[in-house]
């Protein structure tokens, strides 16, 4: 499952989408949410770097603040995994689209230095920033839908297979 993740993302990622609606966010939640703790992590930062490989690197101090975002949204997911509802995960991805947002816009305002390194130029920054901001917020939420409502229907399709089974053991079993 999570081979298959990391591929998802990586297409998703390559294929033409508009700018920042990406399904990366929400495999790092999805992620920390559901999978091993060790994978929870890794698994955002391997789909990255493998489209990375086809789509181009930036800069080490972008990639670092990317990945870093990605893993902190790992980590919000892993605080999910023990308070998980609807409004934990529609709060947690709201959370992650606003920290990916705060820290790689920060990033081209100071260490790459896109900007002025003044007040007016970090406000630039940000606001400049909106546009992709929005599709972050749209995409993650999107993606988190899809993501953790399949998983679940799945799981609750599967209780239900499960369950059926059982009845028909015991019916089976009964008229023995």
């Amino acid at each position: 499952m999570a081979y298959l993740f990391i591929l998802i993302g990586a297409v998703l990622r390559v294929i033409p989408h508009p700018a920042n609606f990406a399904a990366i966010g929400a495999i790092s939640l999805f992620g920390g949410t559901y999978l091993n703790k060790r994978y929870a992590l890794i698994l955002p930062l391997a789909a990255m770097i493998v489209s990375d490989f086809f789509i181009g690197f930036d800069s080490v101090t972008s990639r670092l603040t990317v990945y870093g975002s990605f893993a902190l949204i790992g980590l919000i997911g892993l605080w999910i995994r023990k308070h998980k509802n609807v409004f934990t995960i529609v709060g947690g991805s709201l959370a992650g689209s606003l920290i990916f947002y705060l820290i790689t816009n920060f990033a081209f305002f100071y260490p790459i230095g896109m900007y002025s390194h003044d007040l007016g130029g970090i406000i630039a920054s940000y606001t400049n920033a909106i546009p992709f901001f929005r599709n972050t917020i749209l995409g993650d939420l999107f993606y988190v839908a899809i993501f953790f409502g399949a998983y679940e229907l799945v799981k609750k399709f599967e209780a239900r297979k499960i369950q059926r089974s059982k009845i028909k053991d015991q019916k089976i079993g009964f008229n023995l």
